[in-house]
């Protein structure tokens, strides 16, 4: 990923204000491409919103660590993905 420093900062910043774990490069990438596929095979409005979801429904699962947050994060990608025809990248 494109600048990994600036993003770990970032996160790390934004998980410490909103007391949860931090972000994982393993989530990141999950994220993004749950919004990439979104963006792309429906309205961009809708990318954010799933995200926003997603983080939703990880939270009401019980976290897990990084590695299971992500497999849920790219399974709520492959819903997205076969509603639309695309396909999550792997």
């Amino acid at each position: 990923m494109e600048n990994d420093e600036k993003l770990e900062r970032y996160f790390a910043a934004l998980s410490a204000e909103a007391g949860t774990p931090p972000l994982t490069q393993e989530e990141a990438r999950a994220v993004l491409d749950l919004a990439r596929v979104v963006a792309h095979t429906s309205e961009r409005r809708f990318a954010p919103l799933s995200t926003y979801l997603a983080g939703l429904a990880i939270g009401a699962g019980g976290g897990g660590d990084g590695a299971d947050r992500a497999a849920r994060v790219r399974a709520l990608a492959k819903v997205a993905a076969d509603l639309e025809g695309e396909q999550p990248r792997e």
